[in-house]
Parts: C-alpha cells; sequence; structure tokens
C-alpha cells in the first residue's frame, strides 16, 4: 500500500511557472522540484532564474529557464509548443505574473492603468487560452492563478492592482467550471501580505503596522509558506477541488474589528 504521502508526489510532471523569477513563485517552483517535478521557469531575468535554478538542483532537483513575454500570446503559443516538443506534456501551470503600484486614484495615467490590466490580467487570460487548450486535449492538467487579498476585499491606495485581481479570481471559477469535464482544475491561490519585490515600495512604517495590526499572526508571510497550498493544488491531493480559492494570509481575511 502507498503511502498517503505519494498523494502530494509530482515525480514525472512539468510543471510551468509563469514569473517563476520572482520571490513568491521561485518559492513554489522550489517546493513543486522538491516534490519532483520539472520545473520550468518563465520570466525575462535569466540572472535571477539562474540563482533560483542553482538552489533546485542544488537539491537535488531539475529544472531550467525559458524566456517569454506573457502578456504576448504568439510568444506563449511558442513557448508551450517548445515545452511540448522536449517534455512531451504539461501538467501544472502557475500564472503568478504580477506587478502593482499605489498611485493615487486621481493620478492613475492611462499608461500604468494598461501596464497594470497586461501583466495582471491579460498573461493570466492568455496563459489559461494557451496552455489551458494543450491540457483540454490531454484530458488532465492542474491550473494555479495566482489571486490577492485585494481581489476578496478591496484595500486602500492599489485600486488597479485591486481591480486586475478580481478579475482573476472571476476567470478562474469561470474556468473551472467550463474545463471540469475534461479534466483540467483550475483554482486561485490568494497570498496575504508577503514582501516581494512588486510591494515593498508601498510598504511603509505606518501600512506595516495597519496590516500586522489586522493579522492574527502578527507578521507577514514569508515565501516558503505558500509551498504547501500550491503544492496540495498541483498534485493528486487535490483531484476533486477545482474552481476553490485557498488563502494563505495569516488569517487576515478572517478578523474584522
Amino acid at each position: 500500500m502507498s503511502s498517503s504521502l505519494d498523494l502530494f508526489s509530482l515525480k514525472g510532471r512539468t510543471a510551468v511557472i509563469i514569473g517563476g523569477t520572482g520571490e513568491l513563485c521561485g518559492a513554489m517552483a522550489e517546493g513543486f522540484a522538491s516534490a519532483g517535478a520539472h520545473v520550468i521557469l518563465v520570466g525575462r531575468d535569466p540572472a535571477k532564474a539562474d540563482a533560483r535554478l542553482a538552489k533546485i538542483k542544488a537539491a537535488g532537483g531539475k529544472g531550467e529557464f525559458l524566456s517569454c513575454e506573457a502578456t504576448n500570446k504568439a510568444d506563449l503559443i511558442t513557448l508551450r509548443d517548445k515545452i511540448l516538443a522536449q517534455h512531451g506534456k504539461i501538467d501544472v501551470l502557475v500564472n503568478g505574473a504580477g506587478v502593482n503600484s499605489a498611485t493615487p486614484f486621481f493620478e492613475i495615467a492611462e499608461s500604468e492603468l494598461d501596464r497594470i490590466i497586461s501583466v495582471n490580467i491579460k498573461s493570466v487570460v492568455l496563459g489559461c487560452q494557451v496552455f489551458g487548450e494543450a491540457m483540454v486535449k490531454a484530458g488532465k492538467g492542474s491550473i494555479i492563478n495566482l489571486g490577492s487579498e485585494s481581489g476578496i476585499v478591496p484595500l486602500s491606495r492599489v485600486f488597479t492592482y485591486s481591480a486586475t485581481k478580481a478579475a482573476v479570481h472571476n476567470l478562474s471559477k469561470n474556468l473551472a467550471r467550463e474545463w471540469a469535464p475534461n479534466g483540467v482544475r483550475v483554482n486561485t491561490i490568494i497570498p496575504g501580505f508577503f514582501p516581494a519585490e512588486q510591494n515593498r515600495k508601498v510598504l511603509t512604517p505606518e501600512r506595516v503596522a495597519q496590516i500586522l495590526g489586522k493579522t492574527p499572526m502578527g507578521r507577514f508571510g514569508e515565501a516558503h509558506e505558500l509551498i504547501g497550498a500550491t503544492l496540495l493544488l498541483a498534485s493528486d491531493a487535490s483531484s476533486f477541488i477545482t474552481g476553490s480559492e485557498i488563502v494563505v494570509d495569516g488569517g487576515f481575511a478572517a478578523k474584522a474589528i
């Protein structure tokens, strides 16, 4: 009889992590690799990818870096076809590209609006279109979209970001419904407050005090604390989970006053 831990194994699977050169998705990639997956970090920063892959390989994992513009469908199709040619299948997709801004609402320029919408929602739509097509044809697959606490309850100062993340949550549920008969699961991971490159600029001392005051655990999350939830969603341990949102936030969403 196999161990229940085998349910969480990703041995022999191919996991594509768009935004894998970032802090949060990079940690997810390490978790996938430790569970046996061949991870493919997708991004635009080879130096960050090399640093992450060095850690993965030092721990005995397998992975590679492929450059791609996640907001360009033609680039994504080329990427998908290259992965399929090399590996024969794509088992897991993480859509984790994201940018943020704390611009006051009346000062948001169209260029900033376009940039955040393009990275945060267009890349997810296109990623699901391109990789989801291959998964639907294969009759299996797990897509994990990166949401946000601000997509559930709008947070001050991050207007466009909050709106795009709410859209990601909605899209994920919609696709989960559409693709369930095809064996493809679509779920959302919702991190609370994890200091990362995209949000450090908005974490003023006053902001930090407000966040921690509403977080029952009284601290920020650490990137490795997302591994458990994403490994669940990527593996057979979640074979009957689709259209779900897993919140990893130290209790932030549970505290009203």
